[in-house]
C-alpha cells in the first residue's frame, strides 16, 4: 500500500507547519493561554481563511470533503505546536450537525463554522458511574413545542467560549442504555445554561455545563431522539483519530528536544550523549513513536471523516482499529514524555521549558473525549 502523501495532503502539511513556526512560539502561545477566552481570535480567523474550519465537511455543505486521514495530518501539526484554539469541539459539533441535522439545522451553522464566526463545543460527558457515551444522566422531556433538558456536563472542552453546545441527553430509558439517547443543539446563552469555565492542566480551556429546565423547539434535535448513540458513537472515534495524531506531533517534538538536549548538554567532562545508556533510552522514545504512527495510519485510513464506515464488518474494524491506536498511543505517550522529562532531568518540570508543557499535553490527550468506552474493552468487544 502506498503511504505517501498526496499533493494536496502535502501541501495541507506545509501550510500548518509554516504557520505553527511563524506564529506558534512557545512565548506567543504561553501569552495566549494566560488571557482569556485561553486561544486567539486573530488565529481562529485565520483557521477559517486558509480554509482548515471547512477540510472535513463535505462539499455540499460547502467544506473540502477532507478525509480523517487529512484530518490527522493537521492535528500532526497541532501537536507539535501545542495549538490551543478549539477547533476539535468545532469540528465534533460541526460533524454533528452534518451527520444528523436536517438541512435547514446545516444551513444555519455549518456556514458560520467554516468561516470561523460560530463555534461549537460537544457536551457528552458526565459524573458519576463508568464513563461512557451510555451513561447519560441528563434528562430531554417532551414538551408543548420542543423539548426540555436538565442536567449537567462535566469537562466540556472550549465550552464556555463555545456559541452552540451539541448536549447529548435522555428521553427514556435506564442512564446507561442506548435506545434513548438524542442530540440536541443547545444555544450557550439560552436561559437555563450555566457555563463554568476553567482552564486544564494542557493549557487548554473546558467548563462545567448546567442545564436547568432549559427550553428548546423541536428544530433543536439532530435527527431522532434515540438515534444519538451511534452518531455520538462515531464522533468519539473520530475525536480519539485526532487526539492520536496530536499526540504524534507532541511525541515527535520531545524527542527532537531531547535528541538536541543530548548532543549539547555535558556532564563529566563529555557530551551526555555519548553515554550509551542515554542512547538507547532516545531509540526506545523514536521506537513506541513510530508504532503509534502505525497504528493511528491505519486507524485513520479506516475510519473517513465523511462518514462512519458502513456494514457490520466495516464498523467492527474500525472500532478495533481505532481502540487499539488509543490504548497504543496513550501507551507511547507516557514513555516518551516521562522519558524526555527524565533525560531533561530537573527542568523538564518546570513551566519555563516547552518539554514539560508536551508532556502535560500528551498526559491530558487519552482523556479528552475517552468517554466511549475503555480502549482495550473496546477493542475485546469489536474483536470478538
Amino acid at each position: 500500500m502506498d503511504f505517501a502523501l498526496s499533493e494536496f495532503q502535502q501541501l495541507l502539511k506545509e501550510q500548518a507547519e509554516r504557520f505553527v513556526e511563524r506564529e506558534y512560539g512557545f512565548e506567543q502561545r504561553r501569552a495566549i493561554i494566560a488571557a482569556d477566552p485561553g486561544f486567539s481570535a486573530a488565529h481562529w480567523q485565520t483557521f477559517a481563511e486558509l480554509g482548515w474550519l471547512g477540510l472535513p465537511f463535505a462539499e455540499d455543505s460547502g467544506g473540502f470533503g477532507g478525509t480523517l486521514a487529512d484530518l490527522a495530518i493537521l492535528f500532526e501539526v497541532f501537536g507539535r505546536g501545542l495549538v490551543v484554539e478549539p477547533y476539535l469541539a468545532t469540528v465534533l459539533g460541526g460533524l454533528a450537525v452534518e451527520r444528523g441535522g436536517s438541512q435547514a439545522q446545516k444551513d444555519a451553522v455549518l456556514p458560520g463554522v467554516m468561516a470561523g464566526t460560530h463555534t461549537l463545543a460537544l457536551a457528552s460527558t458526565e459524573t458519576g458511574g463508568r464513563p461512557g457515551a451510555l451513561h447519560v444522566a441528563t434528562q430531554a422531556r417532551k414538551v408543548t413545542g420542543g423539548w426540555q433538558l436538565s442536567g449537567h456536563k462535566a469537562v466540556v472542552l472550549h465550552g464556555a467560549s463555545a456559541d452552540t453546545l451539541v448536549v447529548s441527553a435522555r428521553s427514556h430509558g435506564a442512564h446507561d442504555a442506548p435506545g434513548g439517547i438524542g442530540l440536541f443543539l443547545v444555544p450557550a446563552k439560552a436561559y437555563g445554561v450555566t457555563r463554568r469555565g476553567y482552564a486544564t492542566v494542557d493549557g487548554l480551556r473546558a467548563a462545567e455545563i448546567t442545564l436547568d429546565r432549559v427550553e428548546l423547539d423541536a428544530g433543536a434535535l439532530l435527527g431522532e431522539a434515540t438515534g444519538g448513540f451511534a452518531l455520538l458513537d462515531g464522533l468519539l472515534d473520530v475525536a480519539a483519530v485526532a487526539g492520536c495524531a496530536e499526540a504524534l506531533g507532541c511525541m515527535q517534538a520531545l524527542i527532537d528536544r531531547t535528541a538536541e538536549y543530548l548532543r549539547t548538554r555535558e556532564q563529566f567532562g563529555r557530551k551526555i550523549g555519548d553515554f550509551q545508556v542515554l542512547q538507547h533510552a532516545l531509540v526506545d522514545m523514536y521506537m513506541a513513536a513510530e508504532q503509534a504512527r502505525s497504528i493511528t495510519l491505519a486507524a485513520a485510513l479506516k475510519a473517513d471523516c465523511g462518514g462512519v464506515a458502513t456494514g457490520a464488518d466495516a464498523g467492527a474494524e474500525r472500532r478495533r482499529l481505532v481502540a487499539a491506536a488509543r490504548h497504543v498511543c496513550a501507551e507511547a505517550g507516557r514513555l516518551v514524555g516521562q522519558t524526555a522529562v527524565q533525560l531533561h532531568g530537573g527542568i523538564g518540570v518546570t513551566d519555563e521549558l516547552d518539554v514539560a508543557h508536551y508532556f502535560k499535553r500528551l498526559t491530558m490527550l487519552p482523556v479528552w473525549f475517552a468517554d466511549n468506552g475503555q480502549p482495550l474493552d473496546r477493542f475485546q468487544a469489536a474483536a470478538a
